[in-house]
């Protein structure tokens, strides 16, 4: 039986698409660990963590809106959004009242405490990821939504993150 081809070793003893997978593996990290040391700052500085000062953001910027609305502008499960509202109304950051109309639905109104928490969050309030994000151009964000999906298409069904709410992420 013939032995499998070695891949050609580059001068550091490492085969290139190795060495690639290792750079490529070292900015995941830098990205996540850069994520993280931003929301252990935020929460070190206002005790709440990262999504909590992003929901209060968030509503700040729309006051009246609702839970779905809420869901929505975080890009997250409804019933996470439900979550962070219950924590925030618990804390005396956020007021909930239901829709003198429609009684299903729930109203969300940010409390001076609420506001006070926010002029003191090292922002941005969404995170350092978002803005970074943001600020770059359309193709290179194209791009990289469609090599991220190829990643993530990868990875074993049951751990694809279009299979997991983002709040639990």
């Amino acid at each position: 039986m013939p032995r499998p081809a070695r891949a050609r070793k580059t001068a550091g003893g490492r085969a290139p698409q190795e060495a690639s997978n290792i750079r490529v593996l070292r900015q995941f990290r830098a990205i996540f660990n850069a994520v993280k040391t931003h929301f252990q700052q935020v929460e070190k500085s206002v005790g709440l963590g990262g999504a909590q000062v992003w929901a209060l953001s968030v509503i700040q910027g729309a006051p009246g809106c609702g839970v779905g609305d809420l869901a929505g502008a975080m890009s997250v499960h409804p019933s996470t959004a439900s979550n962070l509202v219950k924590s925030l109304v618990e804390r005396d950051l956020v007021a909930a009242s239901r829709d003198p109309v429609d009684r299903r639905v729930t109203r969300l109104r940010l409390l001076a405490a609420g506001s006070r928490v926010l002029r003191r969050v090292p922002g941005p309030f969404a995170g350092i990821l978002p803005e970074a994000l943001s600020a770059l151009d359309a193709r290179t964000l194209r791009r990289l939504e469609i090599d991220l999906a190829k990643v993530i298409g990868q990875l074993p069904a049951s751990r694809r993150l279009d299979d997991v709410p983002l709040g639990q992420r």
